[in-house]
């Protein structure tokens, strides 16, 4: 019985992930492909040079949503790192929409608005796919599950830091006397 309480808060907490990640791309989603097509065939820019900096706006909002939104509730191992690693996955994930990008617009030498539309979105979704495995690997790292986090779980006491020396748990901010080791014959 446990094991499906423990299954059922993982797809729970997964589920919600899910829609949050979801949420945070739908929006960024309306920022890249619109500021894409805007730049694109708005404003006649060519169209990887386009989709770059479309990218850019998008992935800047998509990191502060799924850092203080979505992957709250994950451990947080620093802005720099965080911010570097996801816009290193970020540029991976920019990287096969160019690749299709330029094969559509380039190789197959189609230039209109819907083929290249067709080509974003497929390309959007093979790099979403990607970035979302790849945040949860190494961007946003799992910490420890707060009980708010899964509805009807009671909370977890507070524990106190302690450390282990010797053989001996030491508790951490407490008198020398309260952290002596106990009397009699160390074996």
């Amino acid at each position: 019985m446990e094991f499906l309480r423990g299954a059922y808060r993982r797809l729970a907490e997964l589920a919600r992930e899910l829609a949050k990640f979801g949420t945070i791309g739908a929006v960024a989603f309306v920022i890249d492909y619109g500021g894409t097509n805007l730049l694109r065939f708005g404003l006649d820019w060519g169209p990887l040079t386009s989709k770059v900096i479309a990218t850019i706006v998008a992935a800047t909002f998509a990191y502060v949503g799924n850092r203080y939104w979505t992957f709250r509730h994950r451990e947080q191992s620093g802005l720099a790192r965080e911010y570097f690693l996801f816009f290193v996955l970020n540029g991976i994930g920019l990287l096969i929409s160019l690749l299709m990008l330029g094969f559509v617009t380039y190789t197959l030498g189609l230039q209109d608005a819907l083929s290249y539309n067709i080509a974003l979105i497929v390309s959007t979704a093979l790099g979403t796919l990607f970035r979302f495995w790849s945040y949860k690997k190494w961007v946003f790292l799992p910490g420890a599950t707060p009980a708010d986090a899964v509805p009807g779980t009671p909370p977890t006491p507070p524990t106190t830091p302690n450390s282990q020396v010797n053989g001996h748990m030491y508790l951490l901010n407490k008198t020398p006397e309260e952290n002596a080791p106990p009397p009699g014959p160390r074996q």
